[in-house]
């Protein structure tokens, strides 16, 4: 048994955790994915597309942490081990070796696209038994829509 207790009812807590759980897999392959985009990005835009990279690795670690901690918060027990966010997570992996500067955009807008579609009907499965929950949902969802939108407007191919 989880040591930590939360006031909410057990099948609430249940579904929270397995929509944080979720969310945390999903921030933790997209930092990974992102930081194998960052090494292998080649092209003239090399440098913009590089320094893009780290920050949206950046965005997915702060908000895997916020992510992982709200679960442990409500008793849930958080895991972002590698066997366990390779066996669940949304994102396709990218190619390995150099990857072209249009590529490597076209990617990241994938990833990023797959991980805010599950993000969205997290958001929609968390409102009612958890508002707290649902806000940091809320708040990531609106920060990688921001780098999508962000990709996206980039990408010329």
């Amino acid at each position: 048994m989880y040591a930590i207790h939360s006031p909410l009812p057990d099948a609430d807590r249940t579904a929270l955790g397995e929509a944080l759980q979720g969310a945390l897999v999903d921030l933790v392959d997209l930092s990974l994915v992102g930081k194998q985009l960052h090494w292998n990005v080649v092209g003239p835009r090399f440098r913009s597309v590089h320094l893009q990279l780290d920050e949206i690795v950046a965005l997915a670690r702060q908000h895997a942490d916020t992510v992982a901690e709200r679960a442990a918060a409500i008793g849930f027990p958080p895991d972002g081990r590698a066997r366990t966010v390779a066996d669940s997570s949304g994102i396709t992996a990218p190619v390995s070796g150099p990857i072209q500067d249009d590529d490597t955009v076209a990617a990241l807008v994938a990833a990023l696209g797959a991980v805010i579609a599950r993000m969205r009907q997290r958001i929609t499965a968390t409102a009612d038994p958890d508002p707290v929950s649902q806000d940091i949902l809320i708040g990531l969802t609106a920060d990688l829509e921001k780098y999508s939108w962000m990709a996206q407007a980039e990408h010329t191919g």
